[in-house]
C-alpha cells in the first residue's frame, strides 16, 4: 500500500454486538494514520445468520450489500458481513480485511489470496466469556437450577429435589471431560479446578503443559474420556472431521446419567441422537448454546424436553469482548500499514 501517512479509505460493517463506532474509535487511536471511515451496521443478532452459500457461512447481510459498502475502500473491518469471491471481483482497491472473530467463515479466504488481499482475525477473542458461560451451564444442570426454575415459574414447588435420590451432585464428586483444549477448553479447566473436580481432556493437537500438570489435568483419548467423564463439554472447532462427532454411538459410550454441554458449534452434535439419549435416561441432562439448524425450528423436540438448558448462542457475548476485539483488530491494521508482522494473520 501507499505511505502510512496517506489517507486510507476504510469501510466498517458492524452489527448490534460489534458496533461500527467501537471499531472506528479503535482505529482512530492509531498514531500517524489518517482514515476516511464509512460505517454500516447489520441487524444481527436481532436477526439470525443467513444460509450458507459459496463456502460462506455464519454471516449477516448479502454479498451485494458488502460490495456496495466496501466500494473503493482500501480496508474493510467487519464481524459478520459476507465477503465472497464476487465481492473481491467488484472491489479492486481492497487490500486488507480485519474480521473480528475466531473463525473467519464469512470470508472466502481462497479468493482473498487469489486477489492479494490480506486477512487477519481475532482468535480466542471471546474465550473467557465462553468459558464462564460453560461453567454456568454445567452448574445449571448438575445442581438442577434449570429444572427447579422452570417448575417454580409454573407454580410447582419442587421440594422433592431435596430428596437423597433426586438432589444434584457437587462438582467435587465428578469428572469433567473437555473435548477440545485450546483457548476455551483450557480456560474452562482453570475455572473448574477450584471446585475440586477431576479434569480430563481429549485434543490431538494440544499436549499437557506444566500448568496443566500442576492443576491435575490429564490427557486421554476420546473413548476413555467418554467412558470416564460425568460431564462432557464440547470445545472443538467445527471441521469436516468433527462434524457430528457426537452421535448415537458416542452418546451410548458415555456414562449412563452423564451430562453433555455444547457451547461450541451445533454441527458437532447429532441432535436427534441427543434427544433420544435424554429421553431414554442415558444422559441425565444437557445444556446447549448452539444448534443445527440455528435457530432451532419452533417445533423442535429439543424445546419440549425438561432436562435440558437452552440459550440462544450467547456464550461468547460480553461488553468486554466487543471492546477488546476492536482493539485487537485495529492493532493489526496498524501492523499491516506499517509493514510489520501481523498478530493474527489468516
Amino acid at each position: 500500500m501507499s505511505d502510512i501517512t496517506d489517507l486510507k479509505k476504510v469501510t466498517i460493517i458492524g452489527d448490534l454486538f460489534m458496533r461500527a463506532d467501537v471499531f472506528a474509535d479503535a482505529l482512530r487511536q492509531l498514531d500517524g494514520v489518517r482514515f476516511d471511515i464509512r460505517t454500516f451496521e447489520t441487524d444481527w443478532p436481532d436477526n439470525p445468520f443467513g444460509p450458507a452459500f459459496d463456502g460462506i457461512r455464519e454471516y449477516q447481510g448479502s454479498a451485494e450489500a458488502s460490495a456496495q459498502q466496501i466500494d473503493d475502500a482500501d480496508i474493510c473491518i467487519t464481524h459478520l458481513a459476507p465477503i465472497s469471491r464476487s465481492v473481491f471481483e467488484r472491489c479492486p482497491n481492497l487490500r486488507y480485511i480485519g474480521v473480528s472473530r475466531g473463525g473467519p467463515v464469512n470470508i472466502d479466504l481462497k479468493a482473498a489470496r487469489d486477489f492479494g488481499v490480506t486477512v487477519a482475525n481475532a482468535p480466542g477473542r471471546n474465550a473467557s466469556a465462553v468459558a464462564e458461560f460453560t461453567v454456568g451451564a454445567i452448574l445449571s444442570q448438575t445442581r438442577l437450577i434449570t429444572q427447579a426454575h422452570v417448575d417454580l415459574r409454573r407454580g410447582v414447588w419442587r421440594g422433592d429435589l431435596y430428596r437423597a435420590d433426586r438432589t444434584g451432585r457437587e462438582l467435587s464428586q465428578m469428572t469433567v471431560g473437555l473435548i477440545g483444549y485450546s483457548a476455551v477448553g483450557r480456560r474452562v479447566a482453570r475455572l473448574l479446578a477450584p471446585f475440586g473436580c477431576r479434569i480430563i481432556y481429549c485434543d490431538p493437537f494440544v499436549e499437557l503443559s506444566d500448568d496443566d500438570r500442576e492443576l491435575g489435568v490429564h490427557k486421554c483419548d476420546l473413548d476413555d474420556l467418554l467412558s470416564d467423564a460425568d460431564i462432557v463439554s464440547l470445545h472443538a472447532r467445527l471441521t469436516p472431521q468433527t462434524r457430528r462427532m457426537i452421535d448415537g454411538k458416542t452418546l451410548s459410550a458415555m456414562k449412563r446419567g452423564a451430562y453433555l454441554i455444547n457451547t461450541a458449534r451445533g454441527e458437532l452434535l447429532d441432535q436427534a441422537a441427543l434427544i433420544e439419549a435424554l429421553e431414554s435416561g442415558q444422559l441425565a441432562g444437557a445444556a446447549l448454546d448452539t444448534y443445527d439448524p440455528e435457530p432451532p425450528f419452533p417445533d423442535d423436540p429439543l424445546l419440549k424436553l425438561t432436562n435440558i438448558t437452552l440459550s440462544p448462542h450467547i456464550a461468547g457475548a460480553s461488553a468486554l469482548v466487543a471492546e477488546h476485539t476492536a482493539q485487537r483488530i485495529a492493532a493489526d491494521v496498524g501492523n499491516f500499514l506499517a509493514g510489520r508482522e501481523l498478530n493474527n494473520p489468516c
